[in-house]
């Protein structure tokens, strides 16, 4: 046939044109396929944000209001107008029990200023509590008071120790739990009476006293010397000036004893002073007695005037 051939040819020339096209489509898509991996390997190896969540409110959430807290209230109690309870219970037996329990602390023909009311949702839940800081407060001393605003309870004025002092704070506590407790109670501090210009100077005369009279003894005896009696008798005037004054009436021996006999020696020769004493009008609890025996020379034994002066009773301030 005219034109045969030449098919071949076209097939040649369509194959030339056709198959670097799909080999360039083949190429590019093995490119961006790759591409494309590489980019999703590079991502996953990436950390993303945790993702953030909001649960939204379950329609089943039940709000729980606020709880009441308990309503503000007041106890006075003044030497001029007696006892006040401003306050409210959680119901009229609460409120009952309150006021027999404020009946028994009172006097027979003692009254109080009664402002309780009942409030079932703010009311006092423990009327015990109450009961227990009333009867806390009964034992003060002057005017005292306790403040609830809602949030603090304040306790002030004077009551007679600590111990009442603590006691009250539990009982503020108790009665409403979780409250601030402010407790501005004072106990009064002790007035030492004015100590006397006699008991001020006691000492120093005393002293002064022992010093110019002395209190010997015979040798070997508990018996005071005749011109030492006088000097007892001037001790006993001196402690009756100051009735707060406490002495020790102490005992010595000289040396000529047995020193196993020196000490017994020495303390009969305080307890005759002191006995002496006490027969002059000095109470005995004022007195301490104690023999020191040879322990304590004031002079030489090696001398007879040493050993006069050895032999004696001092009388000093313990």
């Amino acid at each position: 046939m005219p034109g045969s051939p030449r098919r071949p040819a076209r097939i040649w020339l369509l194959a030339v044109l056709v198959v670097p096209v799909v080999l360039t489509a083949l190429l590019v898509a093995f490119k961006g396929d790759g591409l494309s991996n590489a980019t999703a390997d590079e991502a996953g190896t990436a950390q993303p944000p945790a993702p953030t969540t909001t649960t939204p409110p379950s329609a089943s959430t039940t709000v729980v209001p606020p709880q009441p807290t308990a309503a503000p209230f007041s106890v006075a109690w003044t030497e001029d107008t007696g006892l006040s309870v401003t306050a409210s219970l959680q119901d009229q037996a609460a409120r009952d029990k309150v006021v027999d329990e404020i009946q028994s602390l009172l006097d027979t023909n003692e009254t109080f200023g009664d402002q309780l009311t009942v409030d079932a949702a703010t009311g006092l839940a423990n009327p015990n509590a109450l009961v227990g800081l009333l009867q806390a407060l009964r034992a003060a001393t002057g005017d005292v008071a306790v403040r609830y605003d809602g949030t603090t309870i304040t306790l002030t004025g004077d009551v007679a120790d600590q111990a009442t002092k603590a006691t009250a704070a539990r009982a503020a506590a108790k009665a409403v739990p979780g409250a601030v407790v402010a407790n501005q109670l004072r106990v009064p501090t002790a007035v030492k009476p004015p100590v006397s210009e006699a008991c001020q100077t006691f000492e120093s005369r005393l002293a002064q006293l022992t010093g110019q009279h002395k209190i010997l003894f015979l040798s070997g005896t508990a018996i005071v010397s005749e011109r030492s009696r006088g000097s007892v008798e001037r001790v006993a005037a001196l402690l009756k000036s100051c009735a707060t004054a406490r002495i020790e009436v102490a005992g010595h021996t000289d040396n000529l004893g047995d020193p196993s006999t020196s000490l017994p020696l020495s303390q009969r020769r305080a307890d005759a002073v002191t006995a002496q004493l006490v027969r002059l009008g000095v109470p005995a609890g004022r007195i301490i007695s104690r023999g020191y025996g040879e322990s304590e020379p004031v002079a030489s034994n090696r001398t007879s005037a040493g050993r006069i002066a050895n032999r004696r009773v001092e009388i000093r301030v313990p």
